[in-house]
């Protein structure tokens, strides 16, 4: 597949880029080809969530999904009953939807350049409020990274990346960040900076840590820079972009500006162009105890790599001393060759033990369970 050279593209090639990638047409989810460890079993929730991306759970079970080129946000009922799910369509044309967070009985929304919230979701699915601006005027410039995975923390503030418009430029401290808000969208902090694109942020249970994924940079090769894992220790911390990636690897460009022993190197290496994007710890108790505290993120895969890598969902455990193991494959068979016929964007795991994968190619949710027999739902 060419690569495109230009650090900037408009909006319509970042869409047919990352949404739907010319190794594959839309097509109906294809559990058959999905393989797991033994004993594990997919099965899907619905697959009528077009350009499915970023989840979250209401208070009452209900499954809410943002969305990249639908522009839509989804609310799917049903989901813990076993039953018919319902999918409902509770907002529409906003501007690359991708991120949804609930917190109390809100649901919060991202859009390009501000967060939006629906008041009293649940309450209204059939009738669905409008949404209502919290926060305006976020940090914007045409070019790529501008749709936001978001997040609240265990501190109830909401956290939002502000993703680098390019593929690299020096951006300073305005792009290449993460900040936190209040609900109300006030009281804007800093995070951490020098991060190129993160679609993934999380907080380890009993130890309240952050750790986000961050795509690396493009056309430098096939093999390299390596997607990360990373971990927030102070706020402040700077995690390299755009004067080294990975750790060790000077941009050819702006890497004689600063050295890579400046900055705090990732935590762990996920791959190149895997596009790692969503990911929750596991703290359910149904899937075998190798699993329990792991870290789930989501593969996205690679749109511009001659072979290739990433589709997947990945576990990663922690040593005695917190720190990340090598990822092992949990769910793969969304490609089969240098063909693709789904993208997994983001993971959820339930209070029943199962696990929610999102994929936006197919648009569809899966379910991820772990027993002798196969589920019914």
């Amino acid at each position: 597949m060419p690569r495109i050279p230009a650090a900037f593209m408009g909006r319509a090639a970042i869409i047919a880029a990352l949404v739907v990638p010319a190794t594959a047409a839309l097509a109906a989810p294809r559990t058959d080809l999905l393989q797991v460890p033994q004993g594990f079993h997919v099965s899907i929730v619905s697959d009528h969530v077009p350009s499915a991306r970023e989840m979250a759970r209401g208070a009452r079970g209900t499954i809410f999904v943002g969305s990249m080129a639908a522009g839509n946000v989804y609310a799917l009922s049903g989901v813990d009953g076993g039953g018919t799910v319902r999918v409902q369509t509770i907002a529409q044309g906003l501007d690359l939807p991708v991120g949804v967070a609930y917190h109390d009985g809100d649901l919060y929304v991202s859009d390009m350049r501000r967060i939006v919230v629906l008041r009293a979701i649940e309450d209204h699915l059939d009738d669905p409020p409008k949404p209502e601006v919290v926060a305006d005027s976020l940090p914007y410039r045409a070019g790529d990274h501008s749709w936001k995975f978001i997040a609240f923390g265990p501190d109830n503030r909401l956290y939002v990346p502000i993703g680098a418009p390019c593929n690299i430029c020096d951006v300073g401290h305005e792009f290449g960040r993460i900040i936190s808000m209040n609900a109300s969208g006030t009281d804007r902090r800093d995070v951490a900076y020098g991060i190129r694109n993160s679609v993934g942020f999380t907080w380890q249970p009993g130890t309240g840590v952050t750790w986000f994924t961050d795509n690396g940079r493009d056309n430098m090769g096939d093999d390299v820079p390596s997607d990360e894992l990373n971990r927030v220790d102070v706020p402040g911390q700077s995690f390299g972009y755009p004067y080294c990636h990975q750790g060790n690897v000077p941009d050819p460009q702006f890497g004689s500006q600063h050295p890579c022993s400046e900055f705090t190197p990732p935590a762990l290496l996920l791959g190149a162009h895997v596009a790692a994007l969503g990911l929750r710890f596991y703290e359910g108790t149904e899937f075998p105890a190798a699993y329990h505290g792991s870290l789930m993120i989501a593969e996205h895969g690679s749109w511009n790599r001659s072979q290739l890598s990433g589709y997947q969902v990945v576990s990663v455990s922690f040593d005695a001393d917190n720190r990340p193991r090598p990822p092992t494959v949990l769910v793969s068979g969304f490609r089969q060759g240098q063909r693709a016929w789904g993208r997994p964007a983001d993971v959820l795991p339930l209070p029943d033990g199962s696990m929610l994968i999102s994929d936006d190619l197919s648009g569809a949710i899966y379910r991820l369970t772990y027993g002798d027999a196969a589920p019914t739902h």
